[in-house]
């Protein structure tokens, strides 16, 4: 996305001073940050920092405890339903239905959103998306991690999610096909679609993402685009800025 002041891009998300806590444990700690329209933004951290905790709550799928967060316009708490309609939700551990073929998981997701034709041309871009060839028709018990998780982010993208929340997208994926992967995701947003994306594979992070927050102790301790996260820290790479910023 181009360069423009922050003030005149409109905001797929937007989180400020947003706190969680268990018990006696403070998750997030007035956490404050902005998705843009147009944009992947990486949300990165080490375990614990509060990256599930957030993700979570942006799905409406955890209360927060204090602050504001609005998703495409909506405020998770005054309208969670249309969060709901307008984000796909992609968590690490998501599984598929095994009693269904591919092709039959991604048509009972499509039923959520449109029917009719509708219906048929969003199952035949979940099946080119998730780009499993004949084995789209085989059932997903016989699937292996890497092929479950190219059919769970067809499922995700072919919707045109205003926002798709990817926590740790290729998991399970070998090289070539996060290569894949990692071009349909980067391809997908538009004026009217972004993705937060969650990963600990730092090159990933460095190629896909316009813009990183990055996590420690429940808040964003610096965020900016990878290049400039590199040239504050003088390093190489965004590892290093990870291993300097967050260690």
């Amino acid at each position: 996305m181009a360069d423009v002041p922050t003030d005149m891009v409109s905001q797929a998300v937007q989180v400020d001073g947003l706190r969680k806590h268990y018990g006696d444990v403070q998750a997030l700690q007035g956490l404050s940050f902005e998705v843009r329209s147009d944009e992947i933004f990486g949300l990165v951290g080490p375990n614990g920092a509060g990256k599930t905790t957030t993700l979570r709550t942006l799905a409406t799928l955890l209360n927060k405890d204090d602050g504001t967060v609005t998703v495409a316009g909506s405020d998770v708490d005054g309208d969670p339903d249309a969060v709901r309609r307008a984000i796909r939700y992609l968590p690490e551990d998501a599984g598929a239905y095994e009693s269904m073929s591919g092709r039959q998981f991604l048509e009972f997701v499509a039923d959520f959103y449109v029917q009719g034709s509708e219906a048929a041309s969003m199952v035949e871009r979940g099946v080119e998306i998730a780009d499993l060839g004949d084995r789209i028709d085989d059932d997903t018990k016989a699937y292996s991690k890497g092929m479950t998780r190219k059919l769970l982010i067809g499922s995700a993208l072919m919707t045109d999610p205003a926002l798709a929340i990817l926590d740790e997208p290729t998991s399970g994926l070998d090289v070539q096909n996060s290569k894949v992967v990692r071009e349909v995701v980067k391809e997908f947003p538009d004026a009217d679609r972004s993705i937060l994306l969650s990963s600990h594979d730092m090159l990933e992070v460095e190629y896909l993402c316009d813009r990183v927050g990055l996590l420690s102790d429940g808040g964003i301790v610096t965020s900016g685009s990878p290049e400039e996260l590199m040239a504050e820290s003088d390093a190489e790479n965004l590892e290093d800025v990870f291993l300097e910023v967050v260690a």
